[in-house]
C-alpha cells in the first residue's frame, strides 16, 4: 500500500515530538511533586517564577550600591 501523501515540508526546526512530551510529562511531574508538598494550601503552585515587583529591584539596586 502507498504511503499517505504529506503535503507539507520537513521543519528541520521543529522540535522532536518524543522530546517535547517528555518534557510536557517531567514538568507535571515537578508540578504534581510541589502540589502533594503543599496540600492543602492557599495558593497553587507555579512553574515559573514570577518576576521581582517594582519595590523589591529598587531595593536589590540600593543593596547593591552601597
Amino acid at each position: 500500500m502507498a504511503e499517505k501523501f504529506d503535503p507539507g515540508a520537513h521543519d528541520k526546526h521543529a522540535q522532536n515530538p518524543r522530546e517535547a512530551a517528555k518534557a510536557d510529562r517531567d514538568a507535571h511531574a515537578k508540578l504534581h511533586a510541589g502540589l502533594v508538598g503543599t496540600f492543602p494550601a492557599s495558593d497553587p503552585v507555579s512553574a515559573t517564577q514570577p518576576a521581582p515587583s517594582k519595590p523589591h529591584r529598587d531595593r536589590e539596586s540600593a543593596k547593591s550600591r552601597d
